[in-house]
């Protein structure tokens, strides 16, 4: 390695891209190229950073195994800067064993680090756990890694922890990506690391109860969890209890109808209130209530574990099931006298809601995403992307960078709050 290579490389490690870029702007040879690539990843030209990077690997050859995995490694970063996530890992995992066959243990776990953001990206949670707790118990535990590998490792074990509603676990995973991000050094670390952060103190949703709201923050939900409480919960679309876990995703009628129910607890709904809901009509008629009474039906059984559907002169009325010491009350809206619950019911709602909440949340980052990328993290059809990006450029949420195959969309991050909760698999699902 020459000298100009060795000073641009000692750049980049301390995040002066621009003083690397001076070592190397006029170099054409792989470790040039490779070296500029990095350098414009850097500055956030992605695209150029993408080819000086394959044709760097590409020259490099067969012939220099350990600097085309390192190349590999640099390009794969440079994709999920860019949210390219339709590639297949394979090429990844190769470079990382190519790399730790040749003992370079800490490029080897920067690429096991980045198949882990790869996958929280892609909203698979169990399998970013698995991997980041085997590098837990193997590669970070070795003395001497670089500062920048434990704070990417912190900041990937604060956002499962934060995903999985653990706040302790994810403040500890902070501060040590913090000391780790402040003996690096390098400032725009230090800002991603202070941005997860925030992210803790922020509201994360509201919560509606007997008529009243209240903002409550990723540890106040966690709390909410612990409780007794019967949760409709708005953010994941089903119902909680507990451990227990009900999905109505994909019942978004009986979702609607349920937490209408909640929203009026302890009392009635009336049924032309349901309807209305429910059915998005002001005017109902007798085929509106005959289906009303139908879908009800099927609600009972469903949620029958944990509470009833009880009728009443006017409407309906959620229930919870009583105790043995709870007296007897009569609600003021209802027609018969029902055992009173020392239980709540409360409704959990995300600080945006739609239908295109959660795909509004994967854009909070200020990252431009495609179309296909947003349609993978979403477990959703390319079709049904368009139209829900579609919407929300109509409505001034989104806007389109780039044309045809370049096409990204990009949002406004939200203000004030985290949309954390509407990430994809944010919850556990017991």
């Amino acid at each position: 390695m020459d000298s100009l290579i060795a000073a641009a490389a000692r750049a980049l490690a301390a995040g002066d891209a621009i003083g690397a870029l001076k070592h190397v702007s006029l170099r054409e040879d792989p470790p040039g190229r490779a070296l500029r690539g990095i350098a414009m990843a850097q500055l956030g030209e992605h695209g150029l950073a993408r080819q000086l990077l394959r044709r760097a690997a590409r020259d490099f050859g067969a012939h220099e195994p350990l600097a085309r995995a390192r190349c590999l490694v640099a390009e794969a970063e440079v994709a999920l800067a860019m949210r390219d996530l339709a590639g297949s890992s394979r090429p990844l995992e190769a470079a990382a064993a190519a790399l730790e066959a040749r003992a370079d243990h800490a490029n080897a776990l920067h690429a096991r680090l980045i198949g882990v953001r790869r996958l929280l990206l892609l909203g698979r949670l169990g399998e970013a756990e698995t991997a980041l707790a085997a590098l837990e118990a193997r590669e970070l535990a070795a003395p001497g890694l670089p500062p920048s590998l434990l704070a990417l490792a912190g900041l990937a074990a604060a956002e499962i922890a934060l995903r999985r509603l653990r706040t302790a676990a994810a403040r500890a995973a902070l501060h040590r990506a913090q000391a780790a991000a402040e003996r690096m050094g390098v400032p725009a670390l230090s800002a991603e690391v202070a941005e997860a952060r925030s992210a803790l103190d922020r509201p994360a949703a509201r919560r509606l109860q007997q008529g009243r709201e209240r903002l409550l923050r990723l540890d106040e939900v966690e709390a909410l969890f612990a409780t007794d409480a019967l949760i409709v919960d708005a953010c994941r679309r089903g119902l909680r209890r507990g451990d227990a876990w009900l999905p109505l995703a994909r019942r978004p009628l009986l979702f609607t109808l349920v937490r209408a129910l909640a929203e009026g607890w302890p009392g009635d709904v009336g049924r032309d209130a349901l309807i209305e809901r429910a059915f998005r009509t002001r005017r109902p008629d007798a085929t509106h209530r005959a289906r009303l009474r139908v879908e009800i039906g099927r609600l009972r059984p469903l949620i029958a574990p944990w509470a009833r559907i009880e009728a009443s002169a006017r409407g309906y009325a959620l229930v919870l099931p009583s105790r043995p010491e709870a007296r007897v009350r009569r609600d003021s809206h209802s027609a018969s006298s029902t055992p009173a619950s020392t239980a709540a019911v409360v409704v959990l709602v995300p600080p945006m809601e739609g239908e295109a909440a959660s795909l509004q949340a994967l854009m909070a980052d200020g990252v431009a995403w495609s179309t296909s990328a947003l349609a993978l993290a979403l477990g959703a059809g390319q079709r049904t992307v368009q139209r829900a990006l579609a919407e929300l450029e109509a409505r001034g949420r989104v806007r389109r960078v780039g044309r045809a195959r370049a096409l990204r969309w990009v949002a406004p991050p939200p203000a004030g709050f985290t949309t954390i909760l509407l990430l994809p698999a944010s919850l556990p699902l017991a």
